[in-house]
């Protein structure tokens, strides 16, 4: 009798065990949470420079490709996004902190623009990737306008990520999203990362690059349906151009 009582209470300690292991863990890392002392997280000022820096780099695109890949003037582009950014700059100083509607709308207008002129250079060289225009009958050329028109992307799409996360970078500066739109490693490991940390523009920078270069989601899952998409998108162009642009040098060349 002790010993059947023994094995069944090993049988059901085992069962036990068991379905703790394989139940789901649903609870949210507790960096991840606001704070549950009712007090609301300090703010956490992001730097503007990279940003800007960042869109003047973009600026300069269209005056060392072709013509042909910029949308009318090459000056056309710098004038309608220094008029967006230079009120944004001066609004908001050299830190974002604000959450104007106004300047949110701004920045948003930037970005539309900034991914129309790329959408237009990619289209057109492929478009003459595909019908032998001037600019991919030398290697060098085509590899240079290449390279830049698929830098310009990237920089882009983390302007867009940047700016669609959680709400935007003036709300992730005032408060800790619960549930973010791009999971960060440092979501998702919070140990590793100080209290109250938040991505910034850097984050979003590589987030853009590594998305390029893998073709697909690195270390940071998007959540979002938006972010989802967004990344396909991103990987999917990326795709088209390296292997164009490195289909059409290798032709050149042999």
């Amino acid at each position: 009798m002790l010993r059947m009582r023994s094995i069944g209470q090993r049988y059901n300690e085992s069962r036990s065990f068991m379905a703790s292991e394989k139940a789901p863990q649903l609870n949210i890392p507790a960096a991840a949470n606001p704070p549950s002392s009712g007090m609301p997280p300090s703010p956490r000022h992001e730097s503007r420079l990279p940003v800007v820096l960042t869109v003047l780099a973009m600026l300069v695109v269209p005056f060392v490709v072709s013509d042909r890949l910029s949308f009318g003037p090459v000056w056309l582009l710098p004038v309608l996004a220094g008029t967006l950014l230079i009120p944004i700059a001066i609004a908001d100083h050299s830190r974002i902190t604000g959450r104007s509607r106004l300047l949110r709308l701004l920045a948003i207008g930037l970005v539309v623009l900034l991914i129309f002129k790329s959408g237009w250079s990619t289209a057109r060289l492929a478009s003459d990737l595909l019908h032998n225009g001037p600019e991919t009958n030398n290697a060098t050329v085509l590899l240079l306008t290449g390279s830049l028109i698929w830098l310009g992307n990237n920089l882009v799409f983390a302007l867009l990520y940047w700016e669609l996360d959680s709400g935007g970078p003036a709300a992730r500066a005032n408060s800790v999203a619960p549930y973010p739109d791009l999971a960060f490693p440092g979501h998702l490991n919070p140990e590793l990362v100080p209290p109250g940390w938040r991505p910034d523009f850097v984050d979003y920078l590589y987030l853009g690059l590594t998305t390029a270069l893998a073709f697909s989601p690195t270390d940071v899952m998007p959540l979002a349906r938006w972010a989802k998409l967004t990344m396909a998108l991103q990987a999917l162009i990326s795709v088209v151009i390296i292997t164009l642009v490195i289909a059409r040098a290798v032709n050149i060349l042999t």
